[in-house]
């Protein structure tokens, strides 16, 4: 990692209450979390919002780990990837879904609401704007909430892929890495 992590022994008051509160929720302090909280206002403020859009927005649970794989694929987040895809498997994406999203190619859905689902997110995220009859699509399977939720998502994984990859936080011990065009961090 590219910034020392802090030892707990030099965290100010306030870093050491959101640790504590982090390591309640998420069971420890570690990855992104290792770097947001040198900015504490921004890392309580950071944590919340991935506590919501993970285990609270209105989308249905596959759909919450679908965006953070989508996310984390676009921005070459090994570490959020590695770290969630076993979760996705246990929500019921299934593995040639996982692995079709790993390797860049446009997966293939069984159900037309996931795949809508991943068109709308895929093409916000690579080219920044939705298509009117895109929009229509995703309108036509999920509420005004879900597609709000849906943004959040995508911002917040994509705001932790950044940091991931900036401050270099390490790949967990072991795990390989799960893309084929990266290499560390940098495209192979």
């Amino acid at each position: 990692m590219r910034l020392d992590v802090i030892d707990e022994a030099d965290m100010t008051d306030r870093q050491r209450e959101l640790a504590a509160r982090i390591t309640a929720r998420r069971g420890a302090v570690r990855g992104p979390y290792r770097v947001w909280l040198r900015s504490p206002e921004l890392c309580e403020r950071v944590e919340a919002l991935g506590a919501f859009v993970r285990f609270e927005s209105s989308l249905p649970e596959h759909l919450r780990l679908l965006t953070l794989l989508i996310a984390g694929r676009e921005f070459d987040a090994q570490y959020s990837w590695n770290a969630h895809v076993g979760q996705a498997r246990d929500a019921g994406i299934p593995p040639e879904v996982i692995d079709a999203i790993a390797r860049h190619e446009r997966p293939e859905f069984a159900a037309d609401a996931d795949q809508v689902f991943y068109d709308f997110s895929v093409q916000l995220l690579r080219e920044h704007f939705v298509p009117d009859e895109l929009f229509a699509r995703a309108s036509a399977h999920f509420t005004p909430e879900q597609l709000v939720d849906t943004i959040g998502s995508l911002g917040n994984y994509t705001m932790l892929s950044l940091c991931l990859n900036a401050f270099e936080v390490d790949l967990q011990p072991g795990v390989e890495p799960p893309f084929p065009d990266v290499r560390g961090y940098a495209k192979a």
